[in-house]
C-alpha cells in the first residue's frame, strides 16, 4: 500500500471517531453505509481477490464503536453480516471440499439447540436465547468453512489485518474524546465504563488487544519508512494506553501474548544478521512499552498497579484472579455431569445460574465451559475441532505467520470474554489460510 495512501486511510479513521462523538446519531449512518458500499464493492469484483474478508474484517473491527454508540440495528448484526458476506463468497468461488471438519462443527452445535426448544422456560424468549449463544460459534463455522486452505498473499493478509485495525483506531480516538479526567473518575480497580465509552469494559478491552497487535505486526514488518514507523508507533502506543485504562486485563494480556509469540515465530525464522535487528527492535519496543505503563500509572494514581496485581484500591490482594468467574465454571461443569451427553441446551446454563443466584443474571465468560454445559459430548468434540484443525493445517502452511497468534486470540478471547463480539470467531478463521509470501518480510526502515 502508497504511504500517501495509508495516511489518508488513517486521517479518514481519526475523522470518524472525531464525527461520531461530535453527531452521535452518524454511528447509525455509519453501520448502515458499511454492508451497503461492501456489497457494492464484492458484487462490482465478484469477490476475485476475496473482497469479502476485507468487508467482514471491516464489520468486525467497527462492532464495538458502533454498539458502544447506538449504530448497529441489531445487537449481533457483526456476527450475521459477516456470515452473509462470506457465504456471498462462496457463492462467487466455493469452498475447499476438505473443509468437512467444520461441517462436522456446525452440525454438533445442532443437539443443544433442539434440547433448548425442550429445556428452556416458556417465558423465555426462545429465539433470542438461543441466537444469543450460538451466533459466536456459528459465525465461526460459516468463516472457517470460507477461509479453510483458501490461497492469499502474505500482503493481501495484512491489508485484511489492517482493515480490520481501521475502525479499531476510530474507537480510540473515540475513546480520547469521551473519556473525563482520569483522575477524577478513578476509585477502585475494577473494569471501568467511563473509560470504556460507556460500553463493556472486557469487550472494549478484547478488541483494543486485537488492535494493539495489529499495528505491533505492522510496525514490526509492514512499516518500511520512517515516517510510517512513527505514524503506526504513535497508534500502537494510543491504543495500549487506551487498553490499560479500560481496567480489563483479559483483551489486554491476550495481545501482549500475540506479540510474544509473533516475535518468536519470526526469531525462529530469520537470519542471524536480522535476528540482531529485531532483539534492537524488541529493546526499544520494550522501552516504549515501560514508559507507556509509568505514564498510565501516574495518569491512575498507581490503581493501574493494583489492578494487574489482582488488588483492591487498598492494596487488599482480592479473593478471586478471576472476578468470580471460576463460579460460572464450577456450575457449567456441574450442568455438564448431569447432563453429559447433548448437555443442557443452548441458553439454558444461565437459566439455571439464575436460579441458583436467587434472580441474578450471569452471564458466561467462558465460550469452553458454556459450550461443555449446553452441547455437552457433542460440545467437546466440536471444540477440539476448532482447536487442532489449524495445526493440522500448519504442516503444509508455514507462511502463515500469524497462524499462532491468531489462534491464540480466539482460545484466550473466549475464555474471558466468550464469543460476545465477532472477533474471535473471524480472527480464528484467518489462522486457517494457506498463506504465500509475495515478499520477504522486513525488519529495516528505509
Amino acid at each position: 500500500m502508497k504511504e500517501s495512501k495509508y495516511i489518508i486511510l488513517i486521517i479518514l479513521h481519526v475523522l470518524i471517531g472525531v464525527l461520531i462523538y461530535l453527531f452521535r446519531p452518524l454511528s447509525i449512518l455509519y453501520a448502515s453505509s458499511i454492508p451497503i458500499i461492501g456489497l457494492y464493492y464484492i458484487v462490482k469484483k465478484q469477490n476475485k481477490n476475496n473482497e469479502v474478508l476485507f468487508v467482514s474484517a471491516y464489520i468486525v473491527g467497527s462492532e464495538v464503536l458502533l454498539r458502544m454508540t447506538g449504530g448497529n440495528l441489531l445487537y449481533e448484526s457483526a456476527k450475521y453480516g459477516v456470515m452473509i458476506f462470506l457465504a456471498l463468497g462462496m457463492y462467487y468461488n466455493g469452498f475447499s471440499k476438505n473443509a468437512i471438519p467444520f461441517w462436522i462443527y456446525i452440525l454438533l452445535l445442532l443437539p443443544g439447540v433442539f434440547v433448548a426448544t425442550e429445556t428452556l422456560n416458556l417465558q423465555t424468549d426462545l429465539r433470542k436465547a438461543i441466537a444469543f449463544n450460538i451466533s459466536g460459534p456459528v459465525c465461526l463455522g460459516i468463516a472457517s468453512i470460507y477461509c479453510y486452505n483458501r490461497k492469499i498473499l502474505m500482503s493481501q493478509l495484512n491489508n485484511i489485518l489492517l482493515t480490520l485495525a481501521l475502525p479499531i483506531f476510530s474507537t480510540a480516538i473515540y475513546l480520547i474524546l469521551y473519556t473525563p479526567d482520569l483522575k477524577d473518575i478513578l476509585t477502585g480497580t475494577d473494569s471501568n465504563l467511563e473509560t470504556s465509552g460507556g460500553f463493556g469494559p472486557n469487550q472494549v478491552s478484547t478488541i483494543l488487544g486485537i488492535g494493539m497487535f495489529v499495528f505491533f505486526a505492522r510496525l514490526l514488518l509492514v512499516s518500511k519508512t520512517k515516517l510510517l514507523f512513527i505514524i503506526n508507533l504513535i497508534i500502537l502506543f494510543n491504543i495500549t494506553y487506551r487498553g490499560f485504562v479500560t481496567f480489563s486485563r483479559g483483551g489486554m494480556m491476550t495481545g501482549f501474548v500475540m506479540i510474544i509469540l509473533l516475535l518468536l515465530y519470526v526469531y525462529t525464522n530469520i537470519n542471524s544478521h536480522k535476528r540482531y535487528k529485531l532483539i534492537s527492535f524488541f529493546g526499544f519496543m520494550a522501552v516504549a512499552l515501560i514508559f507507556t505503563w509509568i505514564y498510565t500509572s501516574n495518569q491512575t494514581g498507581g490503581l493501574i498497579d493494583k489492578r494487574y496485581a489482582n488488588q483492591d484500591a487498598a492494596g487488599r490482594v482480592k479473593q478471586s484472579n478471576l472476578s468470580g468467574r471460576e463460579e460460572i465454571w464450577d456450575s457449567e461443569i456441574a450442568d455438564f455431569l448431569d447432563h453429559p451427553v447433548f448437555g443442557v441446551g443452548v441458553g439454558k446454563a444461565l437459566e439455571i445460574r439464575e436460579v441458583e443466584s436467587r434472580g441474578l443474571i450471569i452471564a458466561s465468560h467462558s465460550e469452553i465451559s458454556r459450550t461443555i454445559a449446553e452441547h455437552g459430548l457433542m460440545g467437546i468434540l466440536a471444540l477440539l475441532i476448532v482447536l487442532f484443525t489449524p495445526f493440522f493445517l500448519y504442516l503444509d502452511n508455514k507462511q502463515n505467520i500469524y497462524m499462532f497468534s491468531l489462534l491464540l486470540f480466539w482460545l484466550l478471547t473466549i475464555n474471558h470474554a466468550a464469543m460476545r463480539i465477532a472477533a474471535p470467531a473471524f480472527v480464528y478463521s484467518l489462522s486457517l489460510l494457506k498463506v504465500y509470501m509475495d515478499e520477504e518480510p522486513s525488519l529495516h526502515r528505509e
